[in-house]
C-alpha cells in the first residue's frame, strides 16, 4: 500500500509542476523567495534581470514570457528606498512601479499566465489607519505624504488584478508585506529603511569611536517588522493556497517604536553611547501594526522569528559581509 502524502509531499508535487517567474528575484526579498520556491523542489523558476528585460517596457516582457513560459508569475521587482529616497525621487518612484506592474499584469494575461502574485506595501495604507491595520481600511485616506507616490503606484496592482479578475477571469491575488529586515538587506545609507540604516550607523559609530549617534525624527513612531524569510515563506504560501481578490497583509503582528528599536539594535551591537533624536526630520507614518487574521485563515502563515532573533541574524550578516570583501 502507497504511505500517504504528508503535507510537505504535497507541497513538492505542487511546485515540482509549476514554471515560475521571479520579477527582482535577484533583490533582497527575491532571492529568499526563490530560495523557498527551490527548497519545495519548484520544476522552473526563472529570473528575469533588468539589464535584458526592462519591465517597463512591454515589448521587452513579450520576449521574455515567449522565451520563458510561466504558470505562475511573482512579481517582486521594485524600485524602493527609506523616507529619504522617496522624497528625494517621488516621480520615478511613482513612474517606475506603476508602469512596470501594469505592462507586467498586462502581458502575463495576454499570454496565458495562469496566476499573478502582486507584492503591495505597508504604504498603501492611508497615514492614520486605525491600529491594527485591517485590509478594509485601505481606501480610507490618503497615504502618508513622503512615500504616497510610491504607495499608490503599487496600489494600482490590487486595482488592476480586481478589475482584471472580474473582466478575464485572471487569476492575480495582491499581498501587503510590513517593513521587512534581515540579511542581503540593502545597507545604502542613502536609499536603506531604518533597520539596515541603524544597523550601518552603530557599526559605524563603535568602528570610530563615537560616543553619539544621530537618528531622523523623534523616536516616537511606531513599526511592525517582519523577517525576510517567513516574508518569502508567506509569499510562496499565497502563491499556492490562495485565489481571492481580497487584499491579505502579511506582519508579525506587534509593533515597537523607532527609539525603542534604536536602542535595542545599539545594545545587540554594543554600543553604549547616545543616541540623539533629529526632530527636523520626518518620522513618517505615526504608527505601524497589521492586523494578519487573514494571512493564517487563508493560506495558514504566521511569522516565526522574533524580533530579536532576526536582528541578530541581520547584524551578523552585515559583520560578515563588511569582511568578505576584503578576505577576497
Amino acid at each position: 500500500m502507497d504511505k500517504p502524502m504528508d503535507d510537505q509531499d504535497r507541497r513538492r508535487e505542487f511546485w515540482g509542476r509549476r514554471r515560475v517567474i521571479v520579477t527582482g528575484g535577484a533583490g533582497f526579498l527575491g532571492s529568499h523567495v526563490v530560495e523557498e520556491l527551490e527548497r519545495l523542489g519548484c520544476g522552473q523558476i526563472h529570473v528575469p534581470r533588468s539589464a535584458t528585460c526592462d519591465l517597463r517596457d512591454p515589448a521587452q516582457i513579450r520576449a521574455m514570457l515567449a522565451a520563458h513560459p510561466a504558470d505562475m508569475i511573482i512579481h517582486l521587482a521594485a524600485v524602493v528606498g527609506g523616507i529619504g529616497a522617496n522624497m528625494a525621487h517621488p516621480g520615478r518612484f511613482f513612474y517606475d512601479n506603476l508602469t512596470m506592474g501594469v505592462h507586467l499584469m498586462e502581458e502575463a494575461r495576454r499570454a496565458g499566465v495562469a496566476k499573478f502574485v502582486g507584492i503591495g506595501t505597508i504604504c498603501a495604507y492611508p497615514k492614520h489607519t486605525a491600529v491594527p491595520f485591517r485590509e478594509e481600511e485601505l481606501w480610507n485616506g490618503y497615504p502618508e505624504e513622503t512615500n504616497a507616490p510610491y504607495g499608490l503606484a503599487k496600489k494600482m496592482l490590487l486595482v488592476q488584478g480586481q478589475a482584471y479578475r472580474r473582466e478575464y477571469g485572471f487569476g492575480a491575488i495582491y499581498l501587503l508585506p510590513v517593513n521587512l529586515y534581515g540579511p542581503r538587506d540593502n545597507f545604502d545609507p542613502a536609499s536603506s529603511h531604518v533597520i539596515p540604516a541603524l544597523v550601518r550607523k552603530f557599526d559605524e559609530a563603535i568602528e570610530q569611536g563615537r560616543s553619539e549617534v544621530s537618528c531622523w525624527g523623534t523616536g516616537r513612531a511606531t513599526r511592525e517588522f517582519l523577517y525576510v524569510e517567513d516574508a518569502a515563506r508567506g509569499i510562496v504560501l499565497a502563491a499556492e493556497r490562495y485565489d481571492g481578490d481580497e487584499p491579505v497583509n502579511l506582519g508579525a503582528g506587534f509593533e515597537i517604536s523607532i527609539k525603542d528599536l534604536s536602542e535595542k539594535i545599539g545594545e545587540l551591537m554594543g554600543f553604549d553611547g547616545r543616541i540623539a533624536w533629529d526632530a527636523d526630520k520626518p518620522d513618517g507614518q505615526p504608527r505601524r501594526c497589521l492586523d494578519v487574521a487573514r494571512a493564517e485563515q487563508f493560506f495558514g502563515f504566521r511569522a516565526q522569528t522574533g524580533l530579536e532573533e532576526g536582528l541578530r541574524r541581520t547584524i551578523e550578516f552585515y559583520r560578515r559581509s563588511k569582511v568578505a570583501p576584503a578576505a577576497r
